[in-house]
């Protein structure tokens, strides 16, 4: 269960040392009933709060993007992220120095693309539209 109590407990221990690890920092995810806040909120009120830094192991972490290429004799820019959070899915690929693709299905809000850093390689209507693209392209 998820509440104030246990919000206010994690904070507790970490001003007495313990590490924050956050699986990702994602704003938000997609459920059956529509959009819920991710954990983001949550990880970025304990780093306020606690003055600790959280240590992301998954999207938009660079690390975590590297990781994912670091068995194959690929350069980051050689590969492409394929994935419908602006942000999470495509600025963090772009972080890492990978190229994107972002599909206007599950997470995907109308014109969030304008905030990226980078110019996207398409902004496909769906996941076949983007994997269509790379094969044509390649």
């Amino acid at each position: 269960m998820f509440d104030y109590e246990h919000l206010n407990k994690a904070f507790r221990l970490l001003l007495n040392g313990a590490k924050l690890i956050g699986i990702h920092k994602a704003k938000f995810y997609r459920r059956k009933d529509g959009l819920a806040m991710g954990p983001g909120a949550f990880l970025s009120a304990l780093e306020f709060s606690s003055g600790t830094k959280a240590e992301i192991v998954g999207k938009p972490s660079k690390d975590f993007f590297l990781s994912s290429i670091s068995e194959f004799d690929v350069l980051p820019e050689e590969c492409v992220m394929i994935g419908d959070d602006a942000n999470d899915d495509i600025q963090g690929a772009f972080n890492a120095g990978f190229q994107g693709i972002l599909v206007k299905t599950g997470k995907y809000r109308e014109n969030s693309e304008q905030l990226l850093s980078k110019k996207l390689l398409l902004l496909a209507d769906n996941f076949t539209q983007a994997v269509d693209y790379l094969l044509l392209n390649n």
